[in-house]
């Protein structure tokens, strides 16, 4: 007998607005939510896939219209409703996770006061019946301490805190459909996997229908029982987990099948007899932030004695948590902030001990591309001078400088109009070229890359992650790579270090690494990679 859907989405098409590279961001799409079934849509930046979950909780921006289709819940239209019957519908029947879940949270409320809103919404619970429905929500999706967390402001929780809030708000008024909107994209391995299981559990205990947003296929061979994959706003694809992922039919998935990295890494050439690129040693980095009044300080130790040392023509994975203290070892390394001990040497110099401008002729030697490039990249400037300030900064010859940008947008991949255009006008992915190529202006023999492909899709991920290796092996660059990915992690780098808690707990030729893991942690952060279900079979 099949099950009748909670929600069914028939033939639905919206329209996008004139001008657009496409007419329609979602064209003709049917899907059918299921009670106990969790659909994962799947598809690249621009698929439509945010813009179906964000259809499905009236949510859409007004720049769209709905042009035909149904949405049908218990035989209502939800696509006639005005906003008071939309009100009704969100959290009560229809719930959502968001990707980002502090920017979805009100940074001035309480995490116990934000829960107790969605009862307050709709007219339910006394105050004291609410407080409770918060603690005891806080503890059915497992955050430590419920008492101190529903008390803590979201800047206070982590990554993975935030996002079990986040979903305890969704669950509080106990729906029949969830819609997770890329709920993982930002966590590491570990916190992801921790959020994949709470999903399914919860999704099982109370057999709601979920339909999850992704374009990660570890995550999909995770959780789903059925996908639907999407490209420019059409269906493509659709059958059980199972079908879709070991027998493709369309030749757009099989292109992202074959584009999620591998946990096999690559034979690599040999490092011995190169000359170090840059020597860190002992870095030691305290971060001390004031209690206030009635609060002791609190003070975390983000690396501990950190040492390591990147070979000409290297690429260092630094693999760990959110937390793990990574990226602070990424800034010490730059010499963005200054360690409190240690020392990061390239060649004869030691930048810990330079300061202005001293310090300015020398970075040029050592240069970043940023996680998020729309955030790192001048929305007011053209990217010609984005790519060209750095160099002209120090000396160069301002026509020189552009015509070195015209050619840095060719090695990347962009043509020279891109020289006139702003970042906004840019794809994700495009973005990150253009990262990469104001990191290349000034020359530089070593590039930190901290988790510079982590926001993007795979089919681009790859693309980015192959421009790097090509550009590193054309300028004999060396890199330390920072991510949390560790399919990324074995795909590009040539040796792996480990940090928890601001501690490299092991360091070794990614192939060593992965075949025998031997802290019990880096051991962890391998079995909890998505698709995989154990250290020895991810290696």
């Amino acid at each position: 007998m099949t099950a009748v859907p909670a929600v069914s989405i028939k033939n639905l098409r919206i329209a996008l607005p004139k001008g657009a590279e496409r007419p329609y961001a979602v064209d003709g799409i049917s899907i059918d939510l299921v009670p106990g079934e969790i659909v994962c849509v799947v598809g690249e930046s621009g698929s439509g896939k945010s813009m179906c979950a964000h259809a499905l909780m009236g949510l859409l921006p007004d720049t769209v219209s709905t042009e035909t289709g149904e949405i049908l819940l218990e035989g209502d239209n939800l696509l006639k409703l005005d906003e008071d019957g939309w009100r009704d519908v969100r959290g009560r029947r229809i719930a959502m996770v968001f990707q980002e879940p502090m920017t979805a949270l009100n940074p001035l409320m309480r995490i116990g006061e934000q829960m107790m809103e969605m009862f307050e919404a709709h007219n339910l619970l006394t105050p004291k019946e609410r407080r409770a429905k918060a603690l005891g929500l806080a503890r059915e999706v497992g955050l430590p301490d419920p008492e101190r967390i529903v008390r803590a402001y979201p800047h206070q929780l982590s990554g993975g805190q935030r996002q079990r809030a986040m979903i305890a708000m969704a669950l509080a008024l106990e729906p029949a459909v969830l819609v997770a909107d890329e709920p993982t994209t930002a966590l590491d391995v570990t916190t992801q996997a921790q959020i994949l299981k709470l999903i399914r559990d919860l999704q099982r205990r109370r057999n709601m229908a979920v339909m999850f947003i992704t374009h990660d296929f570890g995550v999909v061979a995770d959780i789903a029982d059925r996908v639907v994959v999407l490209r420019y706003g059409k269906v493509v694809e659709e059958g059980t987990a199972a079908e879709v992922l070991t027998r493709p039919q369309h030749d757009y998935t099989k292109a992202l099948l074959a584009a999620v990295p591998s946990m096999h890494p690559p034979v690599r050439a040999p490092l011995e007899g190169r000359e170090k690129a840059v020597d860190v040693i002992g870095l030691d980095k305290t971060y001390v932030t004031s209690g206030g009044w009635f609060r002791p300080d609190r003070s975390v130790r983000a690396a501990n004695e950190v040492s390591f040392s990147i070979l000409q023509g290297e690429t260092l994975g630094l693999v760990g948590e959110s937390g793990s203290g990574k990226s602070s070892v990424a800034r010490l390394v730059m010499q963005l902030i200054k360690p409190d001990r240690g020392t990061v040497r390239i060649g004869e110099s030691d930048l810990t001990k330079l300061t202005g401008k001293a310090l300015r002729d020398e970075r040029h030697r050592i240069q970043m591309i940023f996680q998020d490039p729309f955030a790192s990249l001048n929305p007011r400037r053209k990217v010609g001078n984005i790519i060209s300030d750095g160099p002209i900064a120090h000396g160069t010859d301002p026509k020189v400088a552009m015509q070195r940008a015209r050619d840095l947008l060719g090695m990347v991949g962009l043509d020279a109009g891109a020289m006139e255009r702003y970042p906004h006008e840019f794809s994700g992915g495009q973005r990150q070229r253009i990262g990469i190529a104001r990191a290349l202006a000034l020359d530089p023999e070593i590039i930190v890359a901290d988790e510079a492909v982590s926001a993007l899709d795979v089919s681009v991920q790859a693309q980015v992650l192959a421009l790097l290796e090509d550009l590193k092996a054309r300028l004999g660059l060396s890199m330390l790579f920072i991510t949390h990915d560790l399919r990324v992690a074995a795909q590009i780098c040539d040796r792996i270090a480990v940090m928890q808690r601001g501690v490299i707990v092991e360091l070794k030729p990614t192939a060593q690494l992965f075949a025998a893991p031997e802290h019990p942690y880096t051991r962890e952060l391998l079995g909890a990679v998505p698709g995989q279900s154990s250290p020895s079979q991810a290696a």
